[in-house]
């Protein structure tokens, strides 16, 4: 393996590496100050922000709204399902009415 201008060759091609993008927001003085006694706070809000894309709503992708035609798609699956409240850890899901 050798670092090359371009990138690392791995067994005689030359991989190339993704450079690490800044992104930036706006944190009001509440969050800045929450933020600020974080010791890697770069690393904070990295896991923060994957834990967050891997819990989000599979249907709307996180944004709280269903398109028409997703709507449409929710009426088809809703008729045979129900939201229920778990009565181990009192959590909302789903729950199959033809799997009673």
């Amino acid at each position: 393996m050798a670092e090359g201008v371009n990138g690392l060759e791995v067994h005689g091609e030359v991989v190339r590496k993704r450079k690490s993008e800044i992104v930036t927001f706006k944190a009001d003085p509440s969050l800045l100050e929450a933020l600020e006694k974080i010791p890697n706070r770069s690393e904070f809000i990295r896991a923060a922000i994957l834990a967050s894309l891997d819990s989000t709503c599979p249907l709307c992708q996180g944004t709280g709204i269903l398109s028409p035609s997703q709507k449409m798609h929710w009426e088809t699956f809703a008729a045979d399902h129900t939201i229920e409240e778990c009565k181990e850890c009192n959590e909302i899901h789903l729950v199959c009415s033809k799997r009673s």
